[in-house]
């Protein structure tokens, strides 16, 4: 068995309350300059913990988010703020976009190199400032992962930086913090993290180690998604697709994703399709591709998410991919490209972006050609 490195935050709490227990240990830590980059709707509900640090003496500066997924001219003007600021920690409160800007911009604080400079892996050699992340979304899983995705508005291309110094000094993840989240929010950010569990368990190069997190991950969701849906204030279902959410995380690092995530972020780049929508939609097509490169673990996936146990081994792994259907279809989250305004005519130029996404496309567990990648796309409409 190949050896694989699982990196994680140092420190790592997860429960209701966690949120508070930032507050005390950022405050028995001393820090005393912090720049906080905090998503709008989350304003309010952090107040109180402002007011504590500011009473304790620390000198905090609150950035609010509201400008949907992160760019590269995003960061280059959060980052002039940032600098100007100097904090000894930065940390992130929000969905995935805020958490991966924050995370580039505590690596970069003290860098002279353009971000075009990281874009790929392991180029990113350091980061000098103290970083914590704490998720208000359950999705993303970026509060444990190395990653940070941005979008490259020249080229409409999705652009990963992936560095074991993207994984934060802390995280705090607070289920409360998801009580609220738009039914709509909840059930993308909720696919999405169920893709990541999926892609990295049946990943070209799976592990073993990360097996076991992306099984009880797509258990989690599976089971639990729907409710934490229909009903936003039910903590058990909201508690189980955080933590879910979370195991997804800690495959990205060790395994990451595949088809699915590189042909949705050309649907990103150039219609500006929420990032879990669009893997949504692509998710159920590509399990299909997929599922004949190793039908046992698909079998596996069919019975965590409590399919039907077929007379067969295909037609167990196909009532998983009919259950994953269903669950996307129960959340209300559209099944066709076509809903998302994508345009038949432009299937050629997504497909060109998407094969160009070939750090993801390498883990596929089975070879995507160009037209296959197109007939994917097609199917959809």
């Amino acid at each position: 068995m190949r050896a694989i490195s699982l990196l994680q935050p140092q420190k790592l709490v997860f429960g209701t309350g966690a949120l508070s227990q930032y507050v005390e240990d950022t405050i028995q830590a001393g820090r005393a300059r912090i720049w906080i980059l905090i998503a709008a709707p989350l304003v309010s509900r952090f107040e109180e913990g402002l007011r504590l640090m500011e009473k304790a003496g620390l000198k905090v500066k609150v950035t609010v988010y509201d400008n949907g997924e992160p760019t590269f001219d995003l960061y280059n003007e959060y980052l002039k703020e940032v600098k100007a600021y100097n904090p000894e920690s930065i940390v992130g409160i929000g969905g995935g976009s805020v958490l991966d800007l924050a995370k580039i911009l505590a690596a970069m604080q003290d860098s002279t190199g353009q971000l075009s400079d990281f874009v790929g892996i392991n180029l990113l050699k350091g980061r000098g400032t103290h970083m914590v992340c704490i998720p208000t979304t359950s999705g993303t899983g970026s509060e444990v992962s190395p990653n940070a995705i941005l979008l490259d508005e020249s080229t409409l291309e999705k652009k990963g930086i992936i560095s074991p110094y993207l994984v934060p000094d802390a995280t705090y993840i607070d289920p409360e913090l998801t009580i609220g989240l738009p039914p709509k929010i909840t059930a993308e950010t909720g696919i999405d993290a169920l893709s990541h569990c999926i892609e990295a368990y049946t990943n070209k190069f799976s592990h073993p180690l990360v097996d076991d997190y992306a099984l009880r991950g797509i258990a989690l969701i599976g089971r639990n998604l729907k409710r934490a849906y229909e009903k936003g204030d039910d903590m058990d279902a909201r508690s189980a697709v955080a933590l879910g959410s979370m195991y997804g995380g800690l495959c990205l690092g060790p395994v990451n994703t595949a088809a699915v995530h590189a042909l949705s972020y050309p649907l990103g780049g150039k219609y500006h399709v929420p990032h879990g929508l669009a893997n949504a939609v692509l998710l159920p097509e590509v399990m299909a591709y997929n599922m004949s490169s190793n039908i046992h673990k698909h079998v596996q996936i069919a019975l965590a998410m409590g399919a039907t146990e077929g007379e067969t081994l295909e037609e167990t792994a196909i009532n998983g991919v009919e259950k994953v259907r269903e669950l996307v279809k129960l959340c209300d989250i559209p099944q066709n490209l076509t809903a998302l305004g994508v345009q038949k005519g432009d299937v050629a130029e997504l497909t060109g972006l998407a094969m160009k996404v070939t750090r993801l496309l390498k883990n596929n567990p089975k070879e995507l050609t160009f037209e296959d990648a197109e007939r994917i796309y097609y199917s959809l409409f």
